[in-house]
């Protein structure tokens, strides 16, 4: 059967998304399938970040239809919120991890607060999820005594936890060098092909040069597809 013929992760029919109470993007309308990779591209204050936050339920949807990962975003209740943050992953530019907190601990904390309980299966969740990230021996360490590079891989690490169907990264290479930069889009792309789907947001135009994929454009208040559109990755 074709993967086509599933139920998209994410589908999204007329929306409006709002900033503020602003519309900043209008007519919304794209599915991202199983395993789908796609760019969301467009410059600062474009929206990129306001449709992401509207997809993870972070910003309500006002007006048009939004399901993801099975659920209906602008029904959704406030408790099952933490429901569909455990079929979703989501990936920061500034990372977000605590502090004070070693890195097996920040995972930790995240394992716990989605329902995980056995702790056999906890341990082996977590070396699982820093093994796929090429991280595989800084569980005590603290986030100050990494890189930028190896938070990052950390900050995915923890959206892996909960085997995602989709990662909605926003800007996950924005605080990094090219080089580091080139190996969280690998890791990115890897994930992707074991079969989550990934939406993410960048600046960086090298990544759609050298390595191709579906992108989806904010631009003067629409939503533009490569699917259906020429886009300019210039303009």
């Amino acid at each position: 059967m074709s993967v086509f013929s599933e139920e998209p992760v994410v589908d999204v029919q007329n929306a409006y998304i709002l900033q503020e109470y602003q519309t900043v993007l209008g007519k919304v309308t794209f599915q991202i399938t199983k395993g789908e990779f796609v760019y969301l591209i467009g410059r600062t204050g474009s929206g990129k970040s306001s449709l992401l936050k509207t997809l993870y339920a972070d910003l309500p949807l006002r007006s048009g239809e939004m399901k993801v990962a099975g659920y209906s975003i602008q029904k959704i209740k406030r408790a099952d919120i933490p429901f569909l943050r455990r079929k979703i992953g989501i990936i920061f530019q500034d990372f977000q991890l605590f502090p004070d907190r070693s890195v097996a601990d920040n995972l930790l904390f995240v394992m716990r607060a989605t329902g995980w309980t056995d702790s056999a299966r906890i341990k082996s969740r977590l070396a699982e999820v820093l093994m796929r990230v090429g991280l595989g021996a800084i569980g005590t360490k603290m986030p100050h005594q990494l890189s930028g590079g190896e938070q990052q891989r950390v900050v995915i690490a923890r959206a892996l936890l909960n085997e995602p169907q989709i990662l909605f990264a926003d800007e996950p290479t924005g605080n990094l060098d090219p080089e580091v930069s080139e190996g969280i889009l690998q890791l990115f792309m890897e994930i992707n092909r074991s079969g989550t789907a990934v939406l993410m947001a960048t600046h960086n135009h090298n990544f759609l040069k050298q390595h191709p994929a579906r992108i989806l454009k904010c631009q003067s208040g629409k939503l533009i597809d490569s699917l259906t559109d020429e886009i300019s990755l210039t303009s």
